[in-house]
């Protein structure tokens, strides 16, 4: 007999930064979000309609992740997309707030921004918004592949799945049972 599944609902996603306070007074401005929860090393914004909101943890040690992932950077674990109604605009508004454009766009008609302590995010326009989506040119699928290889960026294979060549650590032997 299976053990009935218990009530989850997504709370929050959490984004660990150097200061938590600093980095929800980053998302508060660029979505217009309300603070309801602000501790020392904690803050939680809520969207005013309601819904699953953002938290934010203080993390010393934090390292921003690298992107486009190269090997040996931090990779990245997840990354927010935010729905706009005008792309441009919304680039516009998020680097007022202090956002910065990332070099690399991998696709034409999404942006792909940092926040001020490194985690990337995307706005979008919906793709059930009225009018055409950008025609994306096999010219700049080209041109984009190109400058891939061109930085020998990490591939998610090479992310999952190890080198052969590289040294392998020894097996962990067993820890002694101390309890019996």
């Amino acid at each position: 007999m299976s053990t009935p599944r218990p009530s989850l609902t997504l709370s929050s996603t959490v984004l660990d930064a150097p200061d938590a306070a600093e980095l929800a007074d980053f998302y508060r401005r660029l979505l217009g979000w309300e603070t309801v929860q602000d501790e020392p090393g904690w803050v939680k914004l809520l969207p005013p309609g309601g819904g699953s909101g953002l938290g934010f943890q203080t993390e010393k040690a934090y390292v921003p992740p690298g992107w486009p992932a190269s090997t040996g950077d931090q990779l990245m674990m997840l990354h927010l997309d935010f729905e706009v109604e005008d792309l441009e605009a919304g680039v516009a508004h998020a680097v007022a707030e202090g956002a910065t454009p990332a070099e690399f766009q991998p696709q034409h008609d999404v942006r792909v921004l940092f926040d001020p302590v490194g985690h990337p995010f995307c706005l979008f326009v919906n793709e059930e918004a009225p009018g055409e989506p950008p025609a994306i040119s096999p010219e700049w699928v080209a041109e984009q592949t190109r400058e891939i290889a061109e930085q020998d960026r990490l591939t998610i294979q090479d992310a999952v799945a190890p080198d052969p060549s590289a040294p392998t650590a020894p097996p962990r032997q067993a820890e002694p049972d101390t309890l019996t």
